[in-house]
């Protein structure tokens, strides 16, 4: 794929998330020449992308920059990344519970400031990414981040900020939920009769292949539920105890509602 990557990107930490995204990335053609990751432990992240332990004194003009930290340490990153930042500089964060208004009282002279809540499936170029900016942010830097996190997977555009804790419930903390469900869908199989070892095979693989087939679909999920259910099979029978009084429904409501309402509390400083 052609893409125009940035002058050079600046990451700040180089987490479980943003590792994801800089080895998708490098994967993708970015040069590594380009990268410089601050990383307290000096530990690589990729052949030929230099690490340091230090600020650097000033950083390459339209230079990237990627807060993928811990949010708790922003104020002692913005001490001292702050002060060689300026105008020319994209600022993109990926730090929960931290909204836009935060990052400009700990960056003032930057002007563009973006948003973005990835999930772990970035890696593979199969993720979410949710991107929100603010008056001030220019359209040429919001374009060049959304092509940025193409190769990542889906770039969605968050119109209104306050909903950004509800799309990291969805699409951040999705991946966890998801993958707590095949487990059980395994140990399902696994209590019916199956194998631990069969059920877990055949339960991530109809997992995978229901998924693609929904990405193809021009159906919704839940029309393709209720083809797959002849009345009065099997699979109808199943159905009817996820579909008795919305349990499953509400039960993912409530799982949304818990990760939603513990971000708020994260952005309260809770």
């Amino acid at each position: 794929m052609s893409i125009a990557w940035p002058a050079h990107l600046f990451l700040v930490g180089c987490g479980n998330m943003a590792g994801q995204m800089l080895a998708r990335w490098l994967a993708c053609g970015l040069d590594p020449a380009k990268v410089t990751v601050l990383r307290p432990s000096g530990r690589a992240v990729g052949n030929g992308v230099r690490v340091v332990t230090e600020y650097p004194d000033a950083l390459p003009a339209g230079s990237t920059l990627l807060l993928g930290m811990k949010p708790y340490q922003l104020a002692d990153v913005a001490a001292s990344l702050a002060p060689i930042c300026n105008a020319d500089i994209c600022l993109v964060s990926i730090l929960a519970g931290t909204p836009i208004a935060d990052l400009r009282r700990h960056f003032p002279a930057v002007r563009d400031i973006i948003r973005a809540m990835p999930n772990l499936p970035v890696g593979i170029g199969g993720g979410v990414i949710g991107l929100c900016d603010d008056d001030v942010t220019s359209t040429a830097a919001y374009d060049a981040v959304e092509a940025l996190m193409a190769p990542l997977g889906l770039a969605e555009r968050i119109l209104d900020e306050g909903q950004f804790n509800e799309v990291t419930a969805l699409s951040g903390c999705g991946p966890a939920f998801l993958f707590r469900f095949i487990d059980a869908f395994a140990r399902a199989g696994e209590a019916i009769g199956l194998s631990a070892e069969q059920s877990s095979r055949m339960a991530l693989a109809t997992v995978c292949g229901s998924a693609d087939l929904a990405k193809q679909a021009t159906d919704s999920p839940g029309v393709l539920a209720d083809r797959v259910a002849s009345p009065g099979g099997m699979t109808r029978q199943g159905l009817n105890v996820l579909d008795a009084d919305d349990r499953l429904l509400n039960l993912m409501i409530d799982t949304l509602t818990a990760a939603r309402d513990r971000g708020e509390e994260i952005a309260r400083g809770g």
